[in-house]
């Protein structure tokens, strides 16, 4: 899968326009040559034309190299991108690395039960030693003293759904190996996690930041309908409309968007609910079209309510599951990942993400991260679920892949040089 284009350039174009040494302007002083005006200015726009190419070249080989020599050498790419000059960090293979998970699961208190397949009894250990490689080039390890030091101060927001809440759980475990109280990292509001509740916020006092979480599975409203809709709908999705929430969001440093696995059959018509624009339901609208036109509401408000200057934006694709069986209802997980991709990698909603974000006119970083996960069926809750007797083949064990996410999320922000 391609991925999207995750930053802007700008490009100067430097043109002039040249007399011809045969202009009648200038034909009566060919035998003044020291003095003709057309040699004398095209000499200066030469000039001009080669001192504004070295300036150029001099800004490209300051932003490119000595950037990258301030940040040690480590090869982190100043881009996401899959062109010539970049790396595309999502593009890659699973090694293994013996000095991964980098937190333990069982002493982090911000993993839930349910995401703590070690101590929901899973045996094999394997599937906590793999770690992301990109083809072409290697990201940084994620050094959680450094962070929490650039962290100080800031917020750091995500919204979506239980695979936000995952992301949300494992950068909290990432960034608590680095504390030295654990005590001093707490929830803002003494809530326990649990699958329903609205917002999650963990305070690391020491360090006066916190880490967020907005539970909004579609990112617009969803209300009850209009008057007089048929019988069969209970509820509507306002796809012009962003959940109610939102302003909550707008004043963070770090913003982390998801959505996509509630937008399905069974999660929507089987609910009774539909589409509505305006004062209308679209009875006959696909979800695709509509979660297209939901993008297209969140990217008009990403433009209009987010201080480019003070936010970064980051929008996660789709993940994939690993569902097999008649109905797509058995769940196997193996004990390694895979050397092809499985599952539904090739997702129309990570497509519709990467397209609406092309066409924004403020800059969002696009985690491309469906290729990658499609190689991880090892990496599923799979049967050590809480309750057990719950299959899994869609949510991930932590440590594991969400893990990964994360990492490419603060070497997304070093390549942009962030301070």
């Amino acid at each position: 899968m391609a991925s999207a284009g995750l930053s802007r350039s700008t490009s100067a174009r430097i043109s002039y326009r040249s007399v011809s040494v045969n202009s009648p302007r200038i034909s009566g002083y060919t035998q003044r040559k020291w003095m003709v005006p057309g040699t004398f200015f095209n000499a200066l726009v030469l000039s001009f034309f080669l001192f504004s190419l070295i300036l150029v070249l001099g800004c490209i080989i300051y932003l490119y190299w000595f950037r990258y020599l301030a940040r040690g050498g480590s090869g982190v790419v100043s881009e996401f991108s899959g062109s010539a000059e970049g790396c595309d960090v999502f593009e890659g293979n699973w090694v293994l690395d013996d000095s991964y998970p980098l937190y333990n699961s069982s002493v982090c208190p911000f993993v839930e039960r349910g995401f703590n397949c070690l101590a929901n009894g899973r045996k094999d250990t394997d599937y906590l030693r793999w770690r992301w490689k990109p083809w072409r080039c290697d990201m940084p390890r994620f050094d959680a003293h450094e962070i929490l030091e650039r962290l100080r101060g800031k917020r750091i927001v995500f919204v979506g759904d239980s695979m936000s809440r995952t992301q949300w759980e494992s950068l909290i475990c990432l960034l608590m190996t680095a504390v030295e109280d654990p005590h001093s990292v707490f929830e803002v509001n003494g809530n326990k996690i649990s699958k329903t509740i609205q917002f999650l916020g963990v305070q690391f006092s020491s360090f006066n930041f916190t880490v967020e979480f907005f539970r909004s599975v579609f990112l617009v409203q969803q209300v009850l309908p209009p008057r007089h809709s048929p019988k069969r709908v209970k509820m509507s999705l306002k796809l012009d409309k962003m959940d109610d929430i939102n302003r909550r969001w707008v004043d963070s440093d770090i913003l982390i968007f998801n959505s996509g696995h509630w937008w399905t059959p069974a999660k929507l018509f089987d609910m009774g609910c539909y589409f509505q624009v305006g004062g209308s339901v679209k009875l006959g609208m696909s979800i695709t079209s509509a979660f297209r036109m939901a993008l297209e509401t969140w990217a008009s408000w990403v433009e209009f309510s987010i201080n480019a200057n003070k936010t970064h934006v980051f929008f996660r694709t789709f993940e994939p599951s690993h569902w097999s069986g008649s109905g797509q209802k058995a769940c196997e997980v193996t004990t390694r990942p895979t050397l092809e991709a499985k599952g539904n990698h090739r997702s129309e909603f990570s497509d519709i993400i990467a397209e609406v974000v092309a066409n924004m006119s403020v800059p969002v970083t696009v985690l491309n991260v469906t290729l990658m996960g499609a190689y991880r069926s090892d990496a599923h809750i799979g049967t050590w679920s809480h309750p057990a007797s719950i299959l899994d083949c869609s949510h991930w064990c932590l440590p594991g892949v969400p893990d990964a996410w994360n990492e490419l999320v603060f070497a997304s922000l070093y390549g942009h040089g962030w301070r």
